[in-house]
């Protein structure tokens, strides 16, 4: 088996500048255990991970491990689509979406005995627009939340943070117009976001879509309209727990293409990186494009 190694020295690192070597360490001996050896780099600036994700595939590695978070798998997955190559899963940041979607350990040693040890999987990945998603993919509120998460320096991320920016931000946050259309079927309405899960949690354990499934060919889309700011914070508590289709004024459909439309700019986000878009916005889901490691 021919193995590849992406880790990012600062995910869920801390302030703990000895992570990388911890980890580089944890991994070989793991490899060694198994007699196995395997090319292992480090994550430089964003943007990286793709490029070492591209290179491992290209050379014919049967697995690539990534050892982050959502951002990081996100960008080497992106390069892993329609490869033979599967994604090894090793999460190591704020929300681990994508690593919850799939039952994931948190446990590093167990996840990296998952990924050399495991099955197979192939799940689908939702596009926005050219971007891929392998978790959720969201325009409007989220995407402003990602966004400002994002430009938290390193070392001062996690989940609290997360929570306070959302607690803010539902305060000032302007709901925008949008043309939607979901399958085809054309909607105009004011809306705080619209979500589209291929998974089922952002992360943390907030389960916006709990019927989603990773291969079904199909997204979870969630759409939320616009509600004064006390009843944003009350129903707030479906999108958390799981039950968004018991809150007012919320659409839940599965579909297969959606298209986003406004005359303003468009926030959106692929697995919590943000993103910025003018006029319309194609949504799609590309099924059982991406090989994971799973147990």
């Amino acid at each position: 088996m021919k193995i590849a190694a992406i880790i990012n020295p600062v995910s869920g690192a801390g302030a703990d500048t000895a992570v990388a070597g911890r980890r580089i360490a944890m991994l070989r001996a793991e490899l060694e255990r198994r007699g196995l050896t395997a090319a292992i780099d480090l994550t430089m600036s964003a943007g990286h991970a793709k490029q070492l994700a591209a290179a491992a595939a290209r050379d014919g590695a049967d697995v690539v491990i990534v050892w982050g978070g959502d951002g990081t798998v996100n960008e080497a997955g992106s390069a892993l689509l329609n490869t033979r190559s599967a994604l090894g899963l090793v999460p190591a940041g704020s929300g681990n979406g994508l690593a919850g979607a799939l039952a994931m350990t948190r446990d590093s040693t167990a996840a990296i005995a998952v990924a050399l040890d495991g099955r197979t999987r192939a799940i689908d990945a939702g596009l926005i627009g050219d971007r891929p998603f392998f978790n959720i993919g969201g325009i409007g509120f989220d995407a402003r939340v990602a966004k400002l998460f994002n430009l938290r320096a390193r070392g001062s991320r996690g989940g609290w943070p997360y929570i306070s920016i959302g607690i803010r931000e539902g305060c000032r946050y302007a709901a925008e117009e949008y043309e939607l259309q979901l399958d085809g079927e054309p909607r105009r309405l004011r809306a705080l976001l619209m979500s589209f899960a291929n998974g089922r949690e952002y992360g943390m354990g907030a389960r916006i879509a709990p019927e989603a499934e990773l291969d079904d060919g199909i997204l979870d889309a969630t759409i939320v309209e616009e509600r004064p700011i006390l009843a944003r914070f009350w129903h707030a508590r479906h999108l958390a727990f799981g039950t968004a289709h018991l809150a007012p004024h919320v659409i839940v459909r599965r579909v297969r293409h959606a298209s986003v439309e406004s005359a303003g700019p468009l926030e959106y986000h692929v697995d919590g990186e943000p993103g910025i878009a003018r006029g319309r916005l194609e949504v799609k889901v590309l099924p059982r494009a991406l090989n994971v490691r799973v147990a």
